[in-house]
């Protein structure tokens, strides 16, 4: 393969590395892992790149094994129904939301639904929404300022996306306060290690997330939007001439759309503005020029990527690298790795704002490259940048606390004094 941006080239394994290679599981994890993965991925990729876990599924974590097989939806499926039913049990409203959303299916389900979302994601409409974003976030610039000390993630990280997506989905203001706690139990739902606990838990909230979606659906109907902008108008009527959503698929996408879009971009915010807290030199690089907030939130999704896994399944036999993979097999695509490989990034475990080319995968790539991609960067563009420009001397005020989650990484709380 072509390398770019000046790469090493990755050390031998050491035997430190292999033996945390050999007894590595998803469905095992050290509590160290959920502070910090990337000893472990880093052993991994150097031992071990294409690794069989004990229950026979494989984890991957090269750059350009993630990158060939999102390219390769003949041989790689995102449907999950194989994988799910077993651990939701089919009759699950948790089987019946991940089997049905936009980004757990291949086409032509896939295919009609990115269409339609994507249609009321173009530039133009981004464009568009970036002077209500910025207003948003300077009336919570604003309210922060006046206390004098903040929680980054509930007081501004996790507020930006709710009001986005609830805008892009015209929710009322007055109906979108449940809308984190049920994204939060959903996507919980999707971690490796699922609990009886929060299996209910993520249950519930897909019932209850319908129950209201039925009503707002209903609404809709009655009093259609401006398909331009709403994109629940625009699901709802179709493509022109073409076939219509059923009302489970409707609905399980709507679900999908407040998930995706709140969870990753509250990561991505909450994740940069640590990130520059933990490198001191980076911040005083972005204050003194903060044109570099493009390449800069592009290094903070690399670094810490929002998303950390994502999973395909084999549909016909074939193989990576020499190793057969067998029609059926599962396989864990572990984009944090990815996007620390000495054989794509030079110095990967280095922050750099300006690091340019940044080929990472924090958005996929390929047919499910996130369709919301253009508008989380504006989104962490604006906070972050309006942030430090408002708060160039913020400081923690007390630890933060990760989420204890291996799929989706981010805080669920950042303490800062803002002086």
């Amino acid at each position: 393969m072509q390398h770019t941006g000046g790469q090493n080239t990755p050390d031998p394994a050491s035997d430190g590395d292999a033996e945390i290679a050999r007894s590595f599981s998803l469905k095992d994890l050290p509590g160290a892992f959920y502070d910090d993965p990337y000893p472990t991925y880093r052993a991994l990729q150097s031992a071990d790149p294409i690794h069989r876990m004990p229950d026979g599924s494989l984890f991957l974590t090269r750059h350009r094994d993630l990158e060939a097989i999102y390219k390769d939806t003949a041989r790689f499926s995102s449907d999950k129904k194989v994988e799910f039913g077993p651990k939701y049990g089919t009759d699950s409203l948790l089987f019946q939301h991940h089997t049905t959303s936009l980004v757990f299916n291949d086409p032509p389900l896939h295919t009609r639904v990115r269409r339609l979302i994507a249609g009321a994601l173009n530039p133009r409409a981004i464009s568009e929404m970036e002077p209500g974003l910025i207003a948003l976030v300077d009336r919570l610039l604003d309210d922060m300022q006046a206390r004098g000390s903040a929680d980054l993630i509930e007081d501004f990280a996790s507020a930006i996306p709710v009001e986005v997506i609830g805008n892009l989905l015209a929710v009322p203001h007055k109906d979108r306060e449940p809308l984190r706690g049920w994204s939060l139990a959903i996507l919980g739902a999707l971690e490796p290690f699922l609990s009886e606990e929060v299996q209910a838990r993520g249950e519930l909230a897909v019932g209850e997330f319908l129950d209201y979606l039925r009503q707002l659906v209903a609404d809709r109907r009655a009093r259609p939007g401006n398909a331009e902008h709403d994109v629940l108008t625009r699901l709802i009527a179709g493509e022109a001439g073409g076939e219509k959503l059923s009302e489970i698929e409707l609905l399980q996408n709507c679900i999908f759309i407040l998930n995706a879009g709140h969870e990753t971009t509250t990561n991505l915010i909450g994740n940069g503005l640590e990130l520059l807290l933990r490198f001191p030199d980076q911040r005083q690089r972005l204050i003194d020029d903060p044109a570099l907030i493009k390449t800069a939130v592009e290094e903070f999704l690399r670094f810490e990527s929002s998303n950390q896994l994502g999973n395909r399944r084999v549909v016909q036999d074939t193989e990576i690298e020499g190793v057969a993979l067998p029609a059926g097999s599962l396989i864990t695509l572990c984009i944090g790795a990815a996007n620390r490989d000495p054989e794509v990034f030079a110095q990967p475990e280095r922050l750099d704002i300006t690091r340019a080319p940044n080929r990472h995968l924090a958005f996929a790539s390929g047919a499910h490259a996130c369709v919301g991609l253009t508008l989380a960067r504006l989104e962490g563009r604006i906070a972050i940048g309006r942030f430090l420009a408002r708060f160039p001397n913020y400081a923690a005020s007390g630890p933060a606390h990760r989420a204890r989650r291996v799929r989706f990484r981010g805080f669920t709380t950042l303490p800062v004094t803002l002086a």
